[in-house]
């Protein structure tokens, strides 16, 4: 398992096969999912997995393990992806925790994290998190995480049209 960063409290490393159980207890609680309008089934989180080995490979990043350093539990996933906005590649900073570690400050720390490797490793000038519109949770995030917002659009998304929010932060 590569290690890819460490916070105060906290460890993101890639994921593996052997996470699939832990992020199958993000990815299958209706509840967390909500802002994706349904859990995912065995064959879409496995789906979701294989896609975050590939851009490993191929990106040299993506969503990783967040494990907290007390307990050695696998808390959620935070990283960076390539997404598209209105017919731009943007890198942004997503993340989806296990519902009983909210409220913790766990996505807010990987998240700082994340933003920090992506101007000072991986060389982005701007980086972005794109959340539907009803999940304040994570605009929350974005906000402690120095994001503004900068747009909305339309993402269609199994079956359905789902406002999103842009947020950017720029490197300093």
């Amino acid at each position: 398992m590569k290690k890819i960063l460490e916070t105060e409290r906290l460890i993101l490393r890639e994921m593996t096969q052997d996470d699939y159980s832990d992020l199958c207890e993000i990815l299958q609680d209706k509840e967390t999912m909500y802002a994706y309008e349904h859990a995912f089934s065995d064959d879409e989180a496995q789906t979701w997995l294989e896609k975050q080995l590939n851009r490993y490979k191929n990106d040299g990043f993506g969503l990783w393990a967040v494990i907290e350093k007390t307990s050695g539990e696998f808390v959620g996933q935070c990283g960076i992806t390539w997404q598209d906005i209105d017919g731009e590649t943007v890198p942004e900073i997503g993340y989806l925790f296990k519902r009983k570690y909210w409220h913790n400050g766990y996505a807010s720390e990987a998240a700082k994290a994340c933003k920090e490797y992506a101007f000072d490793t991986l060389g982005f000038d701007r980086v972005y998190s794109i959340i539907r519109d009803n999940n304040y949770a994570s605009q929350r995030v974005a906000e402690r995480n120095g994001m503004k917002e900068v747009k909305t659009f339309i993402k269609h998304y199994y079956g359905m049209d789902m406002p999103h929010i842009v947020y950017c932060a720029d490197k300093k």
